[in-house]
């Protein structure tokens, strides 16, 4: 399994990645549950994400087991600390908070997690992280002590992500944070695929087919969603 080609190809070629965030404090690993919960999700479903902000590090080998169980889909995780890194998974989003300045979360989580990422088989895809306003304080927020950029500072948003393709990034994930009353903005998507080559991830905010529908005509790679599921919100 090649995690990181299939989505640099699907980039490529223009195809529409959909990942669906599953946050350990919020998901059981039972088989009934999980089965439930997975019968739910669009078709179109494409990868799993694992992690989550808060302090969920002895739920997300379980969860990992129970998804790898029930489907053949990659899982991915998105770790909010170096205690959410299992060899479970088939890969890791080995995240840099680009948009922050709180040098734990540029690279000092990631010194932690290193060690434990070489003595797995993960696949490791570096991934430049950007928060975003949503209208609403975010755990992510609250967790990284920093700031999320403003909307409508476009040119900042771009630069950052620019500045995470040089670093050598493969990926850049565009976040409005979980839960966010608004999603990151169409100009935003389309402004920052146009100044970068890499795969673009998006989230944060996004309720319906019709929301993420455009999140992929303004340039997004993959859209994850996750909040809209575990609160049965989603609109199709």
């Amino acid at each position: 399994m090649n995690l990181y080609q299939d989505i640099h190809t699907a980039q490529v070629q223009g195809k529409s990645l959909l990942a669906i965030l599953i946050d350990p404090d919020k998901f059981v690993a039972e088989y009934a549950f999980a089965k439930a919960y997975l019968e739910k999700t669009p078709s179109q479903t494409t990868h799993f994400l694992v992690g989550g902000s808060s302090d969920a590090s002895q739920h997300i080998e379980a969860v990992v087991r129970i998804l790898k169980e029930l489907s053949a889909l990659p899982v991915i995780l998105f770790p909010g600390d170096y205690t959410q890194i299992t060899p479970e998974a088939d890969g890791i989003l080995f995240l840099s908070l680009l948009s922050g300045r709180n040098p734990e979360y540029l690279i000092g989580q990631q010194v932690k997690g290193a060690s434990h990422i070489q003595k797995s088989n993960l696949e490791v895809i570096p991934t430049g992280y950007i928060l975003i306003d949503g209208d609403k304080e975010t755990a992510v927020q609250r967790v990284s002590n920093t700031l999320p950029i403003p909307q409508n500072d476009i040119t900042s948003i771009v630069h950052t992500a620019l500045a995470g393709q040089y670093l050598g990034k493969k990926c850049i994930y565009l976040e409005a944070g979980s839960g966010a009353k608004t999603p990151v903005s169409l100009p935003i998507i389309k402004a920052v695929r146009e100044a970068i080559d890499l795969p673009l991830i998006v989230g944060g905010g996004i309720r319906s087919q019709k929301t993420m529908q455009h999140a992929y005509e303004a340039g997004a790679t993959m859209v994850v969603i996750g909040t809209a599921f575990e609160e049965d919100r989603w609109d199709t």
